[in-house]
């Protein structure tokens, strides 16, 4: 079977708001037939895997109103459109843990979830970290926890760690042998 690129009949946005926005495409699909795609609109963010002079991974902790639960994670934020995607990681690590990096370095880029949505997330290891305060949004309160890789590699088996991001950048650390 050979894969078929679906091509756009039409497209309908069904919602615009302040973080994405939603969009019914109508395509077609194999035989010539046609059928509907929805697409959540995302302008994408950054990820990042802080990691101290002593190898811990920084992580932050706070409550996801989607997962309805308190979740452990890597820092990571919105990019506006346009925005520099260096500058946005280091202004999210910052603003999350107060900590600033003497070296950035984009490690991968992933969709979040290639079925319906257009977020792309850029993972950043950032290292030589200096200490600082932390400038918090004011809808949020964050928890701010330091662990080693294999502790981390722990939670991410016994489903602590359920948030994707965080898990593709643990990996991505304990790959690179940090």
């Amino acid at each position: 079977m050979t894969t078929v690129e679906e091509k756009t009949i039409s497209s309908e946005r069904i919602y615009e708001g302040t973080i994405l926005n939603l969009r019914k495409d109508r395509v077609t699909i194999k035989d010539g037939k046609t059928s509907w795609r929805e697409i959540v609109e995302h302008s994408g963010g950054v990820a990042i895997a802080a990691v101290t002079d002593e190898g811990k991974l920084v992580m932050v902790k706070q409550f996801r109103k989607a997962a309805e639960s308190v979740m452990l994670e890597v820092p990571a934020g919105k990019t506006e459109p346009g925005e520099d995607i260096a500058a946005a990681a280091m202004r999210e690590l910052k603003e999350e843990t107060g900590y600033s990096a003497d070296k950035l370095e984009h490690v991968s880029q992933f969709f979040t979830s290639i079925g319906y949505s257009t977020e792309v997330l850029h993972l950043y290891l950032a290292t030589g970290l200096t200490p600082g305060e932390t400038d918090f949004d004011e809808n949020e309160a964050i928890e701010i926890y330091e662990y080693t890789t294999d502790e981390l590699m722990e939670m991410i088996d016994t489903g602590e760690i359920a948030d994707a991001k965080s898990i593709v950048a643990v990996l991505t650390v304990k790959m690179k042998g940090l």
